[in-house]
């Protein structure tokens, strides 16, 4: 098809005849006309291929996540999932993921509801305990007799016996122990969180690290219980010892970071002694002095728990003796000066948080043994493809004790010099 464009025939100035001639034959008239030639070009039109010939892939990028998910034929697909990690084993880490983000909420809410018991039952007993000294000074200074003064002793009395209950059952759950509890799950709980991300943003995740992430939320969960009742930790332990939250140490799968020639995999002789002075030094200096401070707190909890009722009982027996025997006076000031002890050994208690203090030993104390436990179960392992690489370990542990690497070096130096002798100690944290 052909198309002319008129405006060149109408355009005078376009138009220039190359002969224009008329000419008179046998009655014809004859007119010359040369049009301009259009160039005409070639239309290709792509030949559209068989929708059965194409792969559909569809490319779907999360900016967030740096995800792309790629939809493959069915051959590239099972190439694809024999060179990468198994989706069953990144399900089950994302399930497990969300569990522990899950119970670090619970945790934090707990933690937060009791430590408001402790604040909420120390304000109230310290009220009612300073109300029956009140109502007991009260009736031993008024000189009348009768059924007003029967009626405030009796008042004194209730009220001390009320205080001394509630009181006993306060010292024996330990809300500040409670509140400390949860918020070092809380801590641990993230952390694991975070390790589990980890795992999943630059590790090769197998069935390993899901083996290892539910035996640590069972072993959490173990350590820090949410119930009060049936198992609750025991406040009052005999003996001090370091808390425990982790499983027990397995045998790690075969690893290697980076390019290691000589197949040590980060490890050398120098390092493997100066971890196992860093671990000598946890054990000598800083988990020995935590479980003796723990064991200080808890002697000092114990005396203040059997304190604080025996005043206010004694305070109760005082108040309802008042008046009615040849010692009166003296039971009424059992009643006045019990319960302003009382009150003042429960503030030192439970306003000085002196079991959340016990909790916070104890669980340094079990800091220190997880990190003795963690240098072990390398320096034990004889497969150097099964360690943890040893510079990633190293710069773990320096964070961990707040030290930087060379100072870490110094300290496994003058513990090696030193020995038992040394005065530092290895963290700087707490």
């Amino acid at each position: 098809m052909t198309t002319l464009q008129s405006s060149s025939f109408l355009n005078s100035r376009n138009f220039v005849p190359s002969t224009s001639s008329c000419t008179r034959r046998r009655g014809l008239i004859r007119a010359n006309i040369d049009i301009p030639r259009i160039k005409t070009s070639k239309i290709s039109v792509p030949i559209l291929q068989s929708v059965h010939e194409q792969e559909l892939i569809s490319y779907s990028n999360i900016a967030n996540n740096n995800l792309v998910e790629i939809q493959l034929s069915p051959a590239t697909r099972r190439s694809h999932m024999a060179n990468g990690p198994d989706p069953v084993v990144i399900e089950k880490l994302y399930a497990i993921k969300e569990a522990v983000a899950d119970r670090v909420e619970m945790h934090r809410n707990i933690g937060e509801q009791r430590s408001e018991w402790n604040s909420m039952l120390l304000t109230s007993i310290n009220g009612i305990t300073l109300g029956a000294a009140t109502i007991a000074g009260v009736a031993a200074s008024s000189g009348a007799g009768g059924d007003s003064i029967l009626g405030l002793k009796m008042s004194s009395t209730m009220m001390y016996l009320a205080a001394t209950g509630m009181l006993a059952i306060m010292n024996q759950i330990q809300p500040s122990q409670l509140a400390e509890e949860q918020r070092n799950a809380t801590r641990i709980f993230q952390d694991l969180h975070n390790q589990i991300e980890t795992t999943l943003s630059i590790g090769h995740p197998s069935a390993t690290d899901v083996k290892e992430a539910m035996d640590k939320v069972l072993a959490l969960d173990k350590a820090y219980p949410l119930p009060l009742l049936g198992v609750m930790l025991e406040k009052f332990p005999s003996s001090v010892e370091p808390a425990v939250w982790w499983p027990q140490q397995r045998r790690r799968q075969a690893k290697r970071v980076g390019d290691n020639e000589n197949n040590w995999n980060g490890w050398n002789g120098k390092q493997e002694e100066e971890m196992r002075e860093i671990m000598g030094a946890l054990g000598r200096k800083d988990q020995e002095e935590y479980i003796r401070l723990g064991g200080k707190a808890l002697k000092l909890n114990k005396f203040l728990a059997i304190s604080g009722p025996l005043l206010t009982g004694l305070a109760a027996v005082g108040s309802a003796l008042a008046g009615h025997s040849p010692h009166g006076s003296w039971a009424a000031m059992l009643g006045i000066v019990g319960g302003a002890l009382a009150s003042v050994v429960n503030t030192i208690e439970h306003g000085g948080q002196v079991g959340m203090v016990f909790e916070m030993y104890r669980s340094n104390a079990g800091f220190f043994q997880y990190m003795q436990e963690s240098i072990e179960s390398n320096l034990t392992e004889t497969e150097m493809e099964r360690r943890e690489n040893g510079e990633v370990f190293e710069m773990k542990v320096a964070l961990k004790l707040g030290r930087s690497l060379s100072d870490l070096r110094n300290l496994a130096a003058a513990s090696l010099s030193k020995g038992e002798e040394i005065d530092e100690f290895a963290s700087k944290l707490f």
